[in-house]
């Protein structure tokens, strides 16, 4: 495997003498390792294998995260920052590519370490929830005048019309026999139908517009300097064209869960609204100069939008027989489906409070 990983490597236009390539973190979709160098002035580098049954157009996607922080870089640039630090650095092959197809199909990429660094894996204060969305919102106003076409590497992605398509066809088909154990569950997505797919409509023709998005907003995407300033946004396997209110719902998806994702207390789960405020604090005070009015009218609603989503898919995974997402148990998408919906009934006890925090902060930016 050694010999593999060095050849693999070596396909790359590294700078230095190999040191080790070692495993780096979990990689829930992506492997990813660590290839050290030997010499002082020579980077480090992150080698990845891209899950290719997950990204499906692997070289498109490569050539949105190199549209991508080239604008980034450009922008750094501008402002008399360290292009190298504060946007991800693609390391083409020896031939120019982007990635590397390996003689089994695989796919892999190497892009530049940025060390000395800080990376949360909980935003479990107001403060650092502040600084999670100012990072995903700093992200988003430095492309918010990004025109070029980006290839769409997850279609239907957050689409909910595309999702109840989805849902239709497994409740149809029911296909392990599930569907009559859960008629209350099914109904907690049927009667939210309507105003999930109003939502999408104003997305369709335009209301919302479609920017560039991160779509993976946990904080771990977000790497800090020693002050603990936000410093760069990773992982951008999944930047496509969508709305921003995606991004945002998502993160208060994550940032502002009391309890697990898949809690099986579900009196450990709610809405964290002191997070909530936090985060919205920080990712306003990057965008609001570019967001338009539906978005802002739209921001808490999105939260409930993407928990909703989650539910839905959750449950419809269960229903199909666990095809999707991988479970520890046969019940372990509709423990996930629970606990889901028990963050979306917290935030739609505290959606007045939620809407009230928005007005609140864009009112400073006015």
């Amino acid at each position: 495997m050694e010999n593999r990983l060095n050849s693999i490597c070596n396909q790359f236009q590294l700078e230095g003498t190999i040191l080790t390539v070692k495993p780096l973190g979990e990689g829930f979709i992506n492997d990813t390792l660590m290839i050290t160098t030997a010499e002082a002035t020579a980077p480090n580098y992150i080698l990845q294998r891209k899950n290719k049954n997950i990204f499906q157009n692997i070289p498109a996607m490569m050539e949105n995260i190199q549209q991508v922080t080239t604008h980034l870089k450009n922008k750094i640039v501008a402002q008399g920052g360290d292009p190298m630090r504060e946007a991800l650095t693609i390391t083409p092959t020896k031939d120019g590519k982007l990635y590397y197809q390996d003689e089994d199909g695989e796919y892999w990429a190497v892009c530049v370490f940025i060390g000395d660094t800080i990376a949360y894996q909980k935003a479990d204060t107001p403060e650092l929830a502040y600084q999670g969305g100012k990072g995903i919102g700093k992200f988003q106003a430095m492309l918010s005048d990004f025109t070029e076409p980006l290839t769409d590497i997850l279609p239907g992605f957050h689409n909910i019309r595309y999702r109840f398509q989805q849902w239709d066809q497994v409740l149809a088909k029911d296909p392990v026999g599930r569907k009559a154990t859960v008629p209350s569950e099914i109904q907690w997505i049927e009667r939210r139908r309507e105003e999930m797919l109003h939502f999408w409509e104003l997305v369709e023709n335009g209301t919302i517009p479609t920017r560039v998005t991160h779509n993976d907003t946990k904080i771990n995407n977000i790497l800090f300097d020693k002050q603990g300033n936000v410093l760069c946004v990773i992982d951008l396997d999944t930047v496509l064209s969508s709305t921003c209110l995606n991004d945002y719902g998502d993160a208060m998806r994550s940032y502002t869960n009391t309890g697990l994702e898949d809690d099986e207390n579900l009196d450990n789960v709610s809405m964290n609204l002191d997070i909530f405020r936090g985060y919205t604090q920080g990712y306003l005070s990057e965008t609001a100069q570019f967001l338009n009015p539906a978005e802002i009218d739209y921001l808490a609603f999105s939260a409930k939008y993407i928990t909703y989503e989650q539910v839905l898919r959750f449950l419809m995974d269960y229903i199909d027989g666990d095809k999707y997402y991988k479970v520890k148990n046969q019940v372990h998408n509709l423990v996930r489906a629970r606990a889901q919906h028990k963050l979306l009934q917290s935030m739609e006890a505290q959606y007045e409070q939620m809407c009230s925090i928005v007005k609140e902060e864009i009112a400073k930016y006015k």
